[in-house]
Parts: structure tokens; sequence; C-alpha cells
């Protein structure tokens, strides 16, 4: 008996025991997958965009801010280095992810690397070296680090009250939630990073034409950015491309592109290229295996050999010439087809009050005066408090000095040492706080001496209150201070340019461009893949159009001879050649094999055309499985001259239709058991991966199959609403004796 009681007891205490039943355990619940990425994935998307990917408008991402934070309190903005992995641990307090991500942050940040243009971390030993891969950067063990001078103007106004403070993520310390700045820190160094669903990419500009530009906004508004901000400037150097149209979209909207070249020297007695400067976007290891795999390709024949002599003065790689050649004509050529030349692309995304937004320089600006306002208003508001408090105590002083015997008295006449700050207040008229200034102070500064020394403090007290007083009430007092500081920082700071603009780089096109002649042309492609190009102008004179026994001419194109065409084929390949590339013709004649012409696989077939004058729109597949395909025609743009590429449309289900559109429309898909479907392209989203499955639009049942896709014209249908899908996948309806049943087959 008792046994079985101990089992019980047992089974009891253990939930999984046979005889105990968990409400709900082994059911499957249906649950709508909308639900599950809101409950689950967003919070990590959202975490990710607000508290690791981008930066605020201090310029700083969350964990660049913890770790300078932390080396401050270490007092490490005086003295010299210490161990990085002692700053690494203490930083961990605040970051609690991982030794080697904070180091790696380190590293990034210290003027060793040479990843920023004002570096915020003074480094001592190996920090590798941003230009180079292979350049690996040594252990925390070894290396030592402080901070940079600069970093006073992060934290000298941090204990003023200028911004927030939040715990950390343990509770058991506090960290800001911004540094308050007093320059425009993030358009002084390039941040990049890559969040769920977005991304920033901010280029550095020069400190100083940063400063200068944000007093010329601060006192005029309507101030033309460009005429104070030349242009990016890179720690590597380089050369940057001036591009007013480029420089323009950057500075309006956040978007654009900066183009930076590498700088060279010629050695004429070793008849050598010695590249010492190169993009930020690249590292010499990619230049020098790129130009490798150009001579393997005998795509340049000019050098004799290529070698990596960088050492510590810096950057250098060192190309050796044949002789003969020209080295200003060779680097023409390198920057063409090498990362020697490259493009910055710029995405000025910042979080902005924990919002994500893109914004110009001019609008980052403003949005930074904003919040150095704020700073100025809380370090007024804190110190005007504490002038107060300190003349609050002062006039209670100055009470004692009319009799300080009494004072004396009092002190000594009270029994507890509880009442003696009562007594105080109420032989002298003054509140608690006074009476306990009054009660602490020394005996040997009981002395009329000391007293009025203090007492005359009141006047200039009184004089500072007035002026903070009238500073917080003043917009442009506040503005002022701002721009005393900027000026400040601008000279003290400012090291020049490193690099260097070049608005004019002449003619350097080495290929002739052939002129494509504009007219009017009509199009003609048979089913069989015959295609026809006549001169618009002389159509009215052709007869009827000849065709091979049992072909059949499709819809008829007008374009322009300038335009591309694009032919998709039955082999899921697409060949891109131009409108010119056909001679013009005539009626009378059968034209030319596509097939032929473009030198396809034997039994290869032409099965749709799309007709280009720009890379804009989409393309359109339907698939006979019943799943629709929104590709953005982009994905079949080359930078190259590239005459074929593969894997243009899905294979996974037989292609039943391809059209091409320019914007959205309405299109109707029908299948083999007589049903239509309307459906609104801008409901399906674009993609850029050209063999994409495209989702389920038209419900099947499994004998029948998608036949074809056409564009709607309105009227087709009597009843619109019947066939107009509300959700997709849908079954459509069969048409009625009013509908136009007739399916199009369109080019």
């Amino acid at each position: 008996m008792a046994k079985r009681k101990r089992e019980d007891k047992v089974n009891n205490a253990n939930p999984l025991a046979e005889n105990v039943h968990i409400k709900g355990a082994g059911l499957v619940q249906d649950e709508v997958i909308t639900d599950t990425l809101k409950n689950n994935y967003m919070p990590y998307a959202m975490s990710v965009i607000l508290s690791r990917a981008l930066p605020e408008i201090d310029g700083f991402k969350p964990s660049h801010r913890k770790l300078l934070y932390t080396m401050y309190t270490m007092g490490l903005l005086q003295g010299g280095t210490i161990k990085s992995a002692n700053i690494v641990g203490r930083t961990m307090q605040l970051n609690p992810h991982g030794d080697a991500a904070i180091y790696e942050t380190m590293v990034r940040l210290s003027r060793g690397n040479e990843s920023l243009l004002y570096p915020y971390v003074e480094s001592k030993g190996n920090f590798g070296k941003a230009y180079s891969k292979n350049m690996m950067y040594a252990a925390s063990r070894y290396t030592e680090a402080k901070l940079a001078p600069i970093c006073h103007e992060l934290f000298d106004d941090i204990k003023s009250d200028t911004v927030d403070f939040v715990d950390n993520y343990d509770n058991t310390m506090k960290e800001p939630t911004l540094l308050p700045v007093t320059f425009p820190s993030i358009l002084c160094n390039v941040t990049t990073g890559i969040a769920v669903s977005m991304a920033s990419s901010i280029a550095s500009f020069n400190l100083k034409e940063i400063c200068d530009t944000t007093v010329a906004l601060m006192k005029n508004p309507d101030h033309d950015v460009s005429d104070t901000l030349v242009a990016p400037d890179f720690v590597g150097g380089g050369f940057v491309i001036y591009d007013n149209e480029e420089l323009d979209k950057i500075y309006n909207t956040g978007r654009g592109s900066v183009k930076v070249r590498a700088r060279y020297t010629y050695d004429k007695q070793y008849n050598c290229i010695d590249i010492t400067q190169i993009p930020p976007t690249t590292t010499s290891e990619a230049v020098i295996d790129k130009i490798i795999e150009l001579v393997k390709t005998n795509k340049i024949k000019e050098i004799s050999d290529i070698r990596d002599e960088t050492d510590l003065s810096g950057l250098k790689i060192t190309i050796d010439l044949k002789r003969g050649v020209n080295p200003d004509t060779f680097m023409t050529k390198l920057y063409k087809i090498t990362p020697l030349q490259d493009t910055f692309s710029c995405n000025f995304n910042v979080l902005i009050k924990g919002k994500p937004v893109v914004l110009g320089v001019k609008g980052i600006l403003s949005e930074w005066i904003d919040f150095r306002l704020e700073c100025i208003r809380r370090r007024l508001n804190f110190n005007l408090e504490k002038k107060r408090k300190q003349l609050h105590l002062l006039k209670g002083l100055s009470k004692i000095l009319l009799d300080i015997d009494k004072a004396v008295k009092i002190v000594r006449e009270t029994e507890s040492e509880d009442e003696v700050v009562p007594n105080l207040m109420i032989g002298f008229g003054i509140d608690e706080v006074q009476a306990e200034y009054v009660a602490e102070i020394k005996l040997r500064h009981l002395n009329r001496e000391y007293i009025l020394k203090r007492i005359k403090d009141i006047e200039q007290l009184e004089t500072d209150i007035s002026e903070l007083e009238s500073t917080l009430a003043s917009k442009n007092k506040m503005k002022k201070i701002i721009i005393s500081e900027l000026e400040s920082v601008a000279k003290k700071y400012d090291t020049g340019r490193k690099s260097e603009v070049i608005y004019d780089i002449g003619d350097e096109s080495v290929e002739e461009v052939v002129e494509i002649p504009d007219y009017p042309v009509t199009l003609f492609l048979s089913e069989q893949g015959y295609l026809k190009k006549i001169k618009t102008a002389n159509l009215r004179l052709s007869g009827e159009q000849k065709l091979k026994e049992g072909d059949k001419m499709l819809p008829e194109i007008e374009c322009s001879n300038k335009d591309e065409l694009l032919f998709f084929t039955n082999n899921r390949q697409v060949y891109k050649t131009h409108v010119d590339d056909f001679a013009d013709t005539k009626a009378s004649v059968l034209g030319e094999y596509v097939p032929g012409k473009l030198e396809m696989a034997e039994g290869e077939q032409v099965i749709y055309m799309a007709v280009l004058s720009e890379y804009k729109g989409y393309m359109i597949f339907a698939y006979e499985n019943g799943k629709l395909a929104k590709v953005d025609i982009s994905a079949y743009a080359t930078k190259t001259n590239r005459k074929k590429l593969i894997n243009a449309y899905s294979g996974k289900a037989e292609l039943a239709q391809a059209i091409y559109i320019q914007e959205d429309t309405d299109i109707v898909l029908c299948s083999s058991s007589g049903r239509m479907l309307l459906i609104n392209t801008a409901g399906i989203l674009p993609k850029t991966t050209k063999d994409t499955q495209g989702i389920s639009a038209m419900k099947l049942k499994k004998t029948h199959k998608v036949m074809s896709l056409h564009l709607y014209k309105p009227g087709e249908f009597e009843k619109e609403w019947r066939f107009r899908a509300k959700n997709l996948p849908a079954a459509g309806a069969v048409p009625g004796e009013n509908d136009v049943a007739e399916q199009m087959s369109l080019i």
C-alpha cells in the first residue's frame, strides 16, 4: 500500500506521466500564416531596423554608441591606452553580443584600420586595414586603444542632462539613447548597414564643409547646399568625379551615386605605375585579381607584372608596363574595366525619432539642427536649475550674515540634533534647504569674511541666471551657441580634403559609337518565326503580307528603329537584339528567319517578342498550372553586350503565354474549362529573379489548365465584377452570351 502511494506521488510530480493529461497536448491547430509572421518575424525585423543596422541622428548605431560610452566611463578620454580586451569585456555590460562582434566594431572605429574619415578610437598595434581583406587585425589581447580627441565633442555635454538615459539589458546600469554630438557626425563618416527590407549607405563628407554648410543653413534655411558642400570625401582619398546632377540628387533626396577612381603615379625610371589610393568600395586584392583575370583572357596585354607592395607606409599596387605603353591611356582603360574606378551608392536612410527615413543632406542637417537645439535647451535648463539652487542657498547664507552670533547661539542651545534645522528656519525665516546648508557649514567658516566672500557670488549668479533665461527664450541665441561650437570644431579637427574632385575628365571614350537612325517602323512576326520590318511611311503602299504555307501572322507592332527586341524561346532563353539589326523590307517577302539570324539551337523557336524603348515595365508569364509570374523587365538588362540570357522564365511548369506590359494593367487568364479570370497586375509583387515560379493565380481542376493570357479590353465582359478576383487564387467565371469570349493572342 505504501509503495502504491509513493508511485502516485511520483506520477503527480511528473507532468509527463501516463495518468496526467495536459490540456491541448498533441493537437494540431490551424494558424493564419500572416499572424505567425506578425507574432514571430515582425519583432525581429523591428529590432534589426531600430536597434542594430541603421544609424540615428547622432551618427551612431547602438553598437558604436555602447562601445564609445563604455570607453568614456572608463576614463579613456584622457591618459594612455589600455588593452582592447579590457575594453571589450567592459562593453559587454551594455552590449551582450559577444566579444568578437564588439571588438570588430572597435576595429572599424579605430584610426589604424582606416575605415573612417574621422576615427573615434586611437589605436596601438595591428588593427588591420579596410583596403585589404588579407591584412587581418590582431586579437584583442595584443592591441591597445583609447578615445580620440574628437570624442570630446561627443561627451563633454553628456553630464548636463542633454540626452535621455535608459536601463541596459539587465537593468544594472544606465546608458544614453543618443550622444550629444556638437557637429553633424552622421555625415562625416561612412556608415553602411543592412536591416530587414531596408538598408543604409551614407557617404562621408569633409568636416569643415559640413560645419560651414550647417552654419549657412542655420542663417538661411533656403541656402543651396552645393554652394558650400563640394562633394563626398573618403578616407582612402582617390579622385571623386564631379557630377552635378548626381550630387544634386544626393543632396536633395539622399539617393544617388558617386564615382571614385584610384590615384596613381608613374615611375619613368622603372616604367611602372604605382597605385596608392583606391575607391572605398574595393580592396587591393580585388583589384589585383581582376587585372590578373583580364591578362589571362588577353583583354589586357600592356603589363608584364603586377604585385602588392603595401607596407607600413601605406597602400601600394605596382604595375610593370611593357615598353612603349602610354601610362595615362592604359590607366584610362583600367578605369573602365576594373574596380580602380567604382561607384559608391548612397542611400541616406536614418532613424529619426525611432522611424527610418531617407533624407537628403539638407534634410539630415535640418534634423540635426533640431536635435542639437534640444540638447542646448536641456543643457541651459540644467545649468539654470543648478545656478538657481546655488543662489537660493546663498540667499539663506546672507541672512545669517545679519547675526552670526544668533546662529551660533541657536545651534549651541538646541538640545536635539534633529531640532537644529527647524530652529534655524524659525530664527532666520529661511526654508529647510537653506537651513540644512547653513547647519552643514564648518565651524571655521562661521566668520564674517568667509560669508561675505560667498555672498559676493549672488550678484554674479543673478546675472548668469538672467542671461540663461534670456538665451532659453530666444531660438536665435541658442543657434548662435551652436554656430560657435561648429566653428570651433571645424578649426580644431579639420585636416583638409583627402579625395580630390575632378571637374572635367575629358573625352575618355575608346570605342566609336554608331548612331542608330530613328524613324517609325512596323514589325510583323509570324508564328513560325519570320520577321519583317517595314517603314510605317511605306506601309500604305504595301500589299498583302506574304507567308509560308500553314504559317500565320501575329498582331503587328509599331515602334522605333532604335528600340530593342527580346525574343523568348521554347528553350527558356531570351535573345537580345535591336530593331535596326533587321533590314527594312516589304510585304511581298517572307522576312528574316529569326532563329537563323540569332543563331538559335536546333529546334529552338520564338514564342514571344517584346519591344522595348527602355527597360521599364514587366514581363507577365502565365503557366499551365495556374501560376502567374511578374518579372521586372530590368532583370533582362545587362551592362555588357550579351546577346543571350538563360533561364529567361521558370521551367517548373509549361508556359501558356507571355506578354510585356509597360505599366500595371488588367489581364485575363483563360482556362481549358472555359473560365476566365480578370486580374490587375498591381496586386502582384514584381520579382527581379527571371525564373521565379510566380504565385498561384487561377484555381484549376486536375483535368484543366491555363490556355492563354491577354490584356483586358474595357467592355469585354458585361458584368466585370463576376470575373475580377478579390483574392488569389480564384476560379474565375464562365463568360455569358453578352461577354466577348474570344481569346486574344498578343505579341
